[in-house]
């Protein structure tokens, strides 16, 4: 006797999918708009002076500024469009956020309370964009 598979019917999208997927752009968002400010402020004051082991390091900061002033307004519209229901936006909002994640885990050492908090709100927004239907109703 032969099994039949049943062709799986894609998941209803319920008010709590819908939510996690507003958060997960909200969390885009913010996180957008916290970098856009850092590059503002590297932008503002691009002569910063860092004091290390080694003695006091004079960094310019305008091309970090632009950088994160570019990536911040970028991240800022992929969550609108994360919002949108776009599924282009949560493929490049998961790679945004474990790129987030990975570049926190670099200051584990200076800020380790900030850092475990990025990391674990990255995880939430992988865990909201992937397991949640795209679909609104």
């Amino acid at each position: 006797m032969s099994e039949q598979y049943l062709p799986s019917t894609p998941r209803a999208s319920s008010r709590a999918d819908e939510g996690w997927l507003v958060f997960a752009g909200l969390m885009v968002i913010l996180a957008g708009l916290f970098t856009a400010v850092m590059g503002v402020v590297a932008l503002v004051a691009d002569e910063h002076y860092v004091v290390g082991p080694e003695g006091t390091w004079l960094i310019d900061l305008t091309g970090w500024g632009w950088l994160h002033l570019a990536v911040g307004l970028f991240a800022v519209g992929i969550g609108v469009a994360l919002g949108t229901g776009a599924t282009w936006a949560r493929v490049v909002a998961v790679l945004l956020a474990c790129f987030n994640a990975l570049s926190h885990l670099l200051f584990l050492d200076t800020s380790p309370l900030r850092s475990a908090i990025v990391i674990a709100l990255d995880v939430l927004v992988i865990w909201a964009v992937v397991t949640h239907p795209a679909e609104y109703r």
